[in-house]
């Protein structure tokens, strides 16, 4: 590799970036000017097509310290792809391509959304993952159609956060040969030295993990060359540890904390164009033998996926690849509940996610070591990677970061679950699946006090709340089996991820006949009076106790109406024409929710909801406890009606 032309390269890439974010006077120029040797070297391995950033077989690039998107930008407008210098002038602006961090969807070439230090480690393992499981069920000796590598950058922040030890220990556990991580390991925080708070030997990490481990000098492009060649050729994940200086150029501040999240200011900037032996007037310039070369990436792109479309697939690959790429929703053969039987939506959701499996190929999935209590097995259907039971073990952060690459990846519909409570691990994940509005759906059964004898530590309280504040996230918690099968009909039909919120107990199927597309408006008239005085309002287990409830207050001459609203953020979507339709507005509305239940506000006037934690003790005892009971929620509806009339 000639030396002179990748040392201008690598420049091009760190003035490229300091000048945006001195143009901005925002951002982190460190890190990218650390880690464009790297960058500049893996562009010459890195296989894909910047006329097509989607293509399939591509080698997916993650960058997880997403604070460096300077970088991500500066080697995406230079190979090639949709981001121009205006672009790059723009940075961190209002309605920009280039905002300050990643974002899925904004620019052509990104890959996954980043920016919370970890997330990219474990979406990188669920790209590799994925593409794991894609190789096994498309490859044949003859041909293999999935044959890319996974790559992604690091930091030291992102190797001292949980969810990368628990994706990086899955990874090692599966063996994933298609992915290598690079440790930019400059040493340096916000703070200071890393030592400060970070002192692990990362290389005997690893290797207890499965994974394989290099340690190279970061600015030696003949290092940086051999071992992205040797990662082709592993049988494990590989990790290389490349020693870095931050701000790598930058004069005065090369190798000082003070480069990690400010400009360097125009006289550094200056002083280091001048070391380099570039223009000291220069900016956002792009010398021409440097245009040349990265642009070399679009020739060898467009070659490398026109020769992959001409691989001979057998009518077999054929007919597996039309299926993972057009997944038929009206294939599914959807159970039907018999009215008045006990069925826990829990288990009626095993039941649904089962048809599904069978009808879509891509439909895939598990749980965090709970399938047998969240119900999510996919009977008879294998272990991943070569089935389609992914077992992530006790780890909810990483599991949902992975599923979401899952779901990037382009061929799968990934599902994960766990107990409701445990939402609260995997939160972070699922906000980012809802900012790029991912179809993944997450699975979460002992939905409410009705967990019962495991007590407060396991019983969820403010989540459902939690999570209907989230913009582009649709919380289901249907009544019963048959509500949750009109759930997963218009989920799978979102363009956003869905959460299903599941009973541990038993619920009657309300009415096996009924016609309950209107649950698809996320809420419905369920029970409607001749002469409604009052309106009950619910979710959940909480539906049945409200009809319960409402033939009671029909016996003392009191007429209510009953609406049932499995999914509040697709109800407030609707016109309000049609929520006037379902909420009669000539009579009060009681709400009764088994949780915090302020969300209900918006609609009711009283609501009977949880004020505290839970307790530890039989469901039926808890439910009465605090007061989801037909006595109660009768004497609350006659207090609200009595209070309306000056009683």
């Amino acid at each position: 590799m000639e030396y002179k032309l990748l040392k201008k390269q690598a420049d091009t890439i760190r003035f490229l970036s300091a000048d945006m974010v001195q143009k901005a006077n925002s951002g982190h120029p460190g890190a990218p000017m650390g880690l464009a040797d790297i960058v500049t070297v893996l562009s010459y391995h890195l296989k894909h097509n910047p006329v097509n950033p989607k293509w399939l077989n591509r080698d997916r690039l993650v960058f997880s310290g997403g604070h460096a998107s300077a970088l991500v930008y500066s080697f995406l407008h230079l190979s090639g792809y949709d981001i121009g210098i205006e672009d790059l002038k723009n940075f961190r602006q209002l309605g920009s391509k280039t905002p300050g961090h990643p974002e899925y969807g904004e620019v052509a070439g990104v890959e996954v959304t980043t920016g919370p230090l970890g997330q990219g480690v474990a979406n990188a393992v669920g790209f590799a993952a994925a593409a794991k499981y894609a190789s096994n069920i498309l490859n044949t000796d003859g041909v293999k159609v999935i044959d890319h590598k996974v790559y992604c950058l690091c930091g030291d922040g992102d190797l001292e956060e949980g969810i990368s030890y628990e994706a990086c220990s899955f990874a090692g556990h599966l063996g994933l040969d298609n992915l290598v991580l690079i440790y930019d390991s400059n040493n340096i925080t916000i703070e200071g030295s890393a030592s400060l708070a970070f002192s692990e030997d990362i290389k005997s990490r690893f290797e207890a993990q499965g994974w394989e481990v290099s340690k190279i000098d970061g600015h030696n492009f003949d290092e940086i060359n051999e071992v992205l060649s040797k990662a082709k050729e592993q049988t494990k994940p590989y990790l290389i540890i490349a020693d870095t200086i931050i701000a790598k150029g930058a004069c005065e501040l090369e190798g000082s904390h003070n480069a990690h999240g400010a400009p360097l200011g125009s006289e550094v900037i200056k002083n280091a164009k001048i070391k380099a032996g570039f223009d000291e007037n220069s900016f956002f310039f792009v010398p021409d033998d440097v245009k040349e070369e990265f642009v070399k990436a679009k020739i060898d792109g467009e070659r490398a996926e026109k020769e992959w479309k001409q691989k001979p697939l057998t009518a077999e690959q054929k007919e597996i690849l039309d299926k993972l790429l057009n997944p038929n929703f009206d294939s599914v053969k959807w159970p039907l509940f018999e009215a008045g039987s006990g069925v826990a939506t829990r288990d009626s959701n095993g039941k649904i996610i089962n048809e599904i499996a069978k009808a879509l190929l891509g439909f895939l999935g598990g749980s965090a070591d709970l399938a047998p209590s969240n119900k999510s097995e996919l009977n008879g259907m294998g272990s991943f990677p070569k089935g389609r039971n992914i077992h992530f073990g006790i780890r909810e952060h990483a599991m949902a970061a992975i599923c979401n690459a899952i779901s990037l990846y382009g061929l799968f519909l990934p599902y994960s679950a766990t107990f409701f409570i445990f939402s609260d691990y995997l939160k972070p994940s699922a906000r980012l699946a809802a900012l790029m509005r991912l179809k993944t759906f997450f699975i979460w059964t002992h939905d409410s006090i009705g967990v019962g004898e495991d007590g407060p530590t396991h019983q969820p309280i403010e989540q459902l709340t939690q999570f209907r504040a989230q913009p582009n996230f649709y919380v289901w918690r249907p009544a019963d089996a048959n509500e949750n099968v009109e759930a997963w009909k218009k989920a799978l039909r979102l363009n956003a991820p869905s959460a299903f919120v599941l009973s541990r107990q038993k619920l009657t199927v309300l009415d096996g006949k009924k016609d309950f597309g209107s649950a698809a408006q996320g809420g419905y008239l369920l029970k409607k009076a001749q002469n409604p005085k009052i309106t009950l309002i619910s979710s959940g287990s909480e539906v049945e106790l409200c009809v319960k409830a409402a033939c009671r207050l029909k016996d003392e001459g009191i007429d209510a109406n009953v609406v049932s609203v499995p999914c509040f953020d697709l109800f407030t979507e609707q016109s309000k024409e049609y929520i006037q339709t379902v909420i009669d507005k000539n009579t009060k509305v009681l709400a009764v929710e088994a949780s915090s239940g302020d969300v209900w506000w918006r609609y009711a006037d009283d609501i009977i909801c949880m004020k505290s934690f839970g307790s530890s003790a039989p469901s039926e005892k808890l439910f009465e406890k605090f007061g989801f009971s037909v006595e109660n929620v009768v004497k609350r509806a006659k207090e609200l009606l009595a209070s309306a009339h000056g009683v």
